[in-house]
């Protein structure tokens, strides 16, 4: 069986301290490292269209939210989990490049939406597939069943995560 970079740092720690557990550094050091290498070729992507991955996900957060392709910026920051400090620069970032923009709210003046331009619509609506495209390379040394797994386990963990931050 092939070793990756991970076995070799476990099998250092296992010659130096015998009895030291690595099992949850395995699992962690993998899940970043996978992490790096899936965040490097997405931002690949996502420069082919001018972006980087805030801005794609902004604009992707508005194109899933529906018709009209708009909302506060506090309901784009809390999905984004991102402050609103973040927040205000990527939409200033975006409404520099045409791709949204700000609007009043007609039922409350001290308000207004997000919403995505009609270059943000189409340049969206391109890159999705895009994205979706380079997701499913990304994963196609596993088999249909292993995705399932993964998914599985990872949905399990990420659950764990939310309900311990809602905790806090």
């Amino acid at each position: 069986m092939k070793k990756d970079n991970v076995n070799i740092i476990i099998d250092q720690w296992n010659k130096e301290i015998p009895n030291l557990n690595t099992t949850s550094m395995g699992v962690i050091g993998r899940l970043g490292r996978v992490l790096k290498y899936t965040e490097r070729s997405l931002q690949k992507n996502y420069s082919s269209y001018n972006l980087n991955a805030g801005e794609f996900d902004v604009l992707a957060t508005l194109k899933r939210s529906g018709e009209p392709y708009k909302l506060k910026p506090t309901e784009l920051f809390n999905m984004l989990m991102i402050t609103s400090g973040a927040m205000t620069n990527r939409i200033d970032t975006l409404e520099k490049k045409d791709l949204v923009r700000r609007v009043n709210d007609p039922l409350d003046r001290r308000a207004m939406f997000i919403e995505l331009t009609e270059n943000g619509h189409t340049l969206i609506s391109e890159a999705i597939f895009k994205h979706i495209d380079l997701e499913d390379n990304l994963l196609s040394t596993l088999n249909s069943k292993e995705i399932e797994m993964l998914t599985g386990l990872l949905s399990k963990l990420l659950i764990a995560y939310e309900e311990d931050e809602v905790k806090k």
